[in-house]
């Protein structure tokens, strides 16, 4: 069967991969977020799942992407994932021997934290060397449909697979990572990392300071970064599974699902139709459409509607990370790819561990609901602060070269 034009079976390759760990991940995120909270009952105790997985990647961003510039990247994703594998294997035995504890956990998963800060930044530097620049936006869409594919399948799995026990969901994740790691260290990429320049803080720094000399970009950025850091709901699922909604793995794994599918509409059709003109009008929109969603979904009792909220939610998302992808990975040359890459990861982090700490604290301070309110209103009130402070990007009309 003919290829679609621009693609090959180094990027089908890398799309099973990703979509192999992406699974994996979730899968293991429904099972140690239920396993925390059956523990302890305790909402803060989410929070720190997230902080756990977080402050690695804060410590650790510049060396990772250093380290994506001047190493074989297809072996340092590659090792990250077998690290992770190993990881969620242990955490199985722990919880089928009996001797797994919160801490114990917490533990385990900043462990992964580690090696996640180099698997996930090395691996947005892989797909623009299987492509080129001009095929690249449509492959982000192409890559962002699979990946949102597996969010659906990851925590519909691991919500089931539960109800087997938590060491099941582990095992079969690490099963998953070690299917992905052997994928991409088979893969054959066009254009390797060019740069050989020793470590310095000046080389470590040199993607903070690309990414700043840029308005539009950091603009980008950082509206995703604050606008999911406030408006992030998805920590406190279990207790909203639980508590509010009556539900159990399964109801949780259909909520952290649904954001999946809407992010999956939404890619399709925009593989198929592609952004033209007034990005970063629709950017903006996206952003507070987000927030929105995010407010009626804290208000929301009723499964089902709370499933809608929770995939237009994810629809909005889709729409800002496809248009922040493309901008970062058009605008920034490869042997500084990785460097780039590492900043951009931590603003992701940012918004999403972080975020997830963020909510389990506020709900430990608040309560869920409240929380989630407050999140969601800040994320409005932070989109109209970023058109106020980044004008460039709020009339930004066309991604680069489209």
């Amino acid at each position: 069967m003919p290829l679609p034009k621009g693609f090959n079976r180094s990027f089908l390759s890398f799309i099973v991969a990703r979509a192999a760990g992406t699974v994996a991940f979730q899968m293991a995120g429904v099972a140690v977020g239920w396993h925390v909270y059956a523990l302890t009952g305790k909402a803060f105790d989410l929070g720190l799942v997230g902080l756990a997985q977080f402050l690695p990647s804060v410590v650790l961003v510049l060396v990772a992407g250093h380290a994506a510039d001047r190493y074989n990247r297809r072996a340092i994703v590659a090792a990250a994932q077998t690290a992770m594998a190993l990881l969620l294997a242990l955490l199985a035995t722990g919880n089928a021997g009996g001797w797994i504890g919160r801490d114990t956990i917490l533990g385990i998963l900043f462990l992964i934290g580690i090696a996640r800060s180099f698997e996930f930044t090395t691996l947005q530097t892989i797909l623009p060397g299987l492509v080129d620049q001009e095929t690249l936006p449509r492959a982000l869409a192409v890559a962002g449909s699979v990946r949102q594919g597996a969010v659906i399948t990851g925590p519909l799995l691991g919500g089931f697979l539960y109800l087997a026990g938590a060491t099941t969901v582990y095992l079969t994740s690490a099963v998953l990572f070690i299917l992905s790691a052997t994928i991409v260290a088979s893969l054959t990429m066009a254009r390797r990392p060019a740069s050989r320049e020793p470590p310095s803080l000046s080389s470590f720094l040199a993607g903070i300071r690309f990414i700043r000399s840029r308005p539009v970009v950091f603009g980008a950025l950082s509206l995703d970064l604050f606008a999911v850091l406030l408006g992030g709901a998805t920590a406190l699922l279990p207790v909203y599974a639980r508590d509010i909604l009556h539900t159990g793995p399964a109801g949780l794994g259909m909520l952290r699902a649904a954001p999946a599918v809407g992010a999956l509409l939404v890619s399709l059709v925009m593989v198929r139709f592609p952004l033209r003109r007034r990005v970063g009008h629709t950017l903006f929109a996206s952003v507070g459409l987000f927030g929105v969603a995010t407010v009626a979904f804290a208000l929301s009792s009723w499964i089902p509607l709370s499933c809608l909220l929770l995939a237009v939610l994810g629809g909005a998302d889709m729409v800002s990370v496809v248009i922040r992808s493309t901008l970062v990975q058009l605008e920034t040359p490869d042997e500084m790819r990785g460097r780039v890459s590492a900043v951009n990861a931590i603003f992701i982090g940012s918004s999403n561990e972080l975020g997830e700490f963020e909510s389990g604290l506020t709900a430990a301070w608040f309560g869920v609901v409240p929380a989630t309110l407050i999140g969601g209103i800040g994320t409005l009130l932070v989109v109209l602060l970023w058109a106020r402070l980044f004008p460039p990007l709020l009339n930004h009309d066309r991604l680069h070269g489209h």
